[in-house]
């Protein structure tokens, strides 16, 4: 079921709202929570009702790990644990092996060596990506007895809570726990209630409006890559950006969804995209986007793996101490081949393709860049980490084109059709820019830049694209992002990452005004609702 449908919006938000807050004045936590997991088990099923027996299943199995890995703690049997931990790893990984990844090793052993093996096609489970890695962190988390026992029913909703189930954000136990067990959470808010519904319909009209308007344009261009159509400059570029932004808002559109549907039922989730083209270096993007997924991955891969390099190192004598963190070595070994491997494995998680794999080794260059920069600057005795307006607009920029560069292996059907965008982007193909142009850039006729316009079959009209896209660049900028207008009320879990806007009247307030806004925005979004299509993470 989708966010963004009449069916979510009409009937199952409203009616599991309502009895939710019914059940509640019972003052049965208890029934108040089987009703959520009810709720939130014929939300996933909707979809696929097979696959929620999967879902089930993968509850039921890293519950009883969870426990045996508790009772190993009390009895003090690390071996035993290990093993556990081990088994409940190794399901979880081959489980996502199989349902998202089975078929490209197929197809990758009949490419390589030629063979004709065959496969009926398999199905991805919404969300298993994120589902897994969470109960992943649940079992990581038990392991180092930093997770206590829970009940099953309580387990079963901090692994299903319909709000992040499908595509994030990626929970950990001490974020949702703790609140599901609050018992003024069943009692109707009224501010709960008014900052859910209004960050609920930021993110449908961010959605609905900013990213399927925009998906049009980007869809013309990668379809005619796809097709073998050789696009010029121009119009690679508009596709690239195009999207660029339609990612963007489909993410920050789904993330404001999320939080505000989660709100609705007086719980607060983390923050999961904290405006990430405002970023100033990619260290910063990561920072600010899928912020749940980047500190899993620091949490569980990155860290591990520089620990285990650090360890090597000084058994082998070479002390951090005494040769520095600014040698060559030290900067491969601890930071280089780290968040190679990391953002390679980021990168095929997001999807079972080359294209994510070169996504994924592309940012891993460019997050070694970064930090190899940083400590260069540090060592040349620059304090890099101090503001500067025209370092931090150069930053921006060359982020944003980094960004935009990588995002076509994203989106692009196969490596072919990526290298062939980007040859198109760097001029390989010529610049045939629109026949409107032709009188205010006359000149650039002179440097063999014909004015032939778009290709025909794109469908593309010139200053309805160029406008539409510099708008929304103009608009993810300037405008503040929905925390900063919400800020006042706390709209999620941790508001340490949110930066207060500048001007006091841009932030929410309980009023008419606000309401009317709201509202407003609302009612645009689903008049639009005809064009209904899927979140972009929810293919992962």
């Amino acid at each position: 079921m989708l966010f963004n449908s009449y069916e979510f919006i009409f009937l199952f938000l409203p009616v599991t709202v309502l009895i939710f807050y019914q059940l509640g004045k019972f003052g049965n936590k208890k029934l108040t929570i089987l009703w959520l997991v009810a709720a939130s088990f014929f939300f996933y099923a909707w979809w696929n009702p097979p696959y929620f027996w999967l879902l089930l299943l993968s509850i039921c199995f890293n519950y009883g790990i969870g426990c045996a890995l508790n009772q190993c703690r009390a009895d003090e049997s690390r071996r035993r644990a290990r093993l556990f931990l081990t088994l409940g790893i190794v399901f979880n990984l081959g489980a996502i092996g199989y349902y998202k990844y089975f078929n490209f090793f197929i197809d990758t052993t009949n490419s390589l060596l030629g063979t004709s093996i065959v496969l009926d096609q398999i199905v991805l489970p919404l969300g298993i990506s994120f589902y897994t890695f969470q109960q992943i962190s649940y079992l990581m988390d038990s392991f180092e007895g930093q997770a206590k026992g829970y009940r099953f029913i309580d387990y079963c909703l901090f692994v299903s809570f319909f709000p992040q189930l499908i595509a994030g954000p990626i929970v950990t136990h001490d974020e949702m726990l703790p609140q599901f067990s609050q018992r003024e959470k069943e009692k109707f808010n009224e501010e709960d209630m008014a900052v859910g519904l209004t960050i609920f319909s930021i993110g449908l009209f961010k959605k609905v409006i900013f990213a399927d308007g925009v998906a049009i344009y980007a869809t013309s261009v990668f379809n005619a890559a796809h097709q073998g159509v050789s696009l010029t400059l121009f119009e690679s570029w508009i596709g690239a950006l195009a999207y660029a932004l339609q990612i963007y808002f489909d993410f920050s559109g789904y993330s404001d969804m999320a939080i505000g549907g989660a709100r609705m039922f007086g719980i607060k989730l983390p923050l999961n995209f904290n405006s990430p083209y405002k970023a100033v270096n990619i260290i910063d993007f990561w920072a600010r986007w899928h912020m749940t997924l980047t500190r899993f991955l620091n949490r569980y891969l990155y860290n591990p793996i520089a620990m285990s390099l650090s360890r090597r190192r000084m058994q082998m004598g070479k002390s951090l101490i005494r040769r520095g963190m600014g040698s060559p070595g030290a900067f491969t070994e601890l930071i280089a081949i780290p968040t190679m491997i990391t953002m390679l494995l980021a990168g095929f998680w997001h999807g079972a393709g080359w294209q994510y794999i070169i996504f994924g080794l592309l940012h891993g260059f460019y997050l070694t860049v970064n930090h190899g920069w940083n400590m260069l600057q540090k060592l040349m005795g620059d304090d890099f980490r101090k503001s500067r307006w025209w370092r931090d607009r150069l930053g921006q920029f060359a982020t944003l084109i980094a960004v935009v560069i990588s995002l076509v292996f994203f989106r692009a059907e196969g490596v072919g059709d990526a290298f062939s965008i980007l040859q198109g982007m760097f001029g390989v193909n010529g610049v045939s820019l629109p026949i409107s142009f032709s009188k205010q850039l006359a000149v650039l006729q002179n440097w063999n830049i014909t004015f032939n316009g778009l290709i025909p079959h794109l469908k593309l009209e010139t200053l309805e694209v160029v406008s539409w896209i510099s708008f929304l660049f103009i608009f993810v900028w300037l405008a503040p992002n929905t925390q900063q207008w919400m800020v006042k009320f706390e709209p999620v879990l941790d508001d340490k990452f949110v930066r207060l806007s500048k001007h006091d009247y841009f932030q929410w307030q309980p009023t008419r005004g606000w309401a009317a806004i709201a509202a407003t925005i609302a009612l645009i979004s689903i008049l639009n609702l005809a064009r209904v299509s899927e979140f972009i993470y929810f293919q992962f």
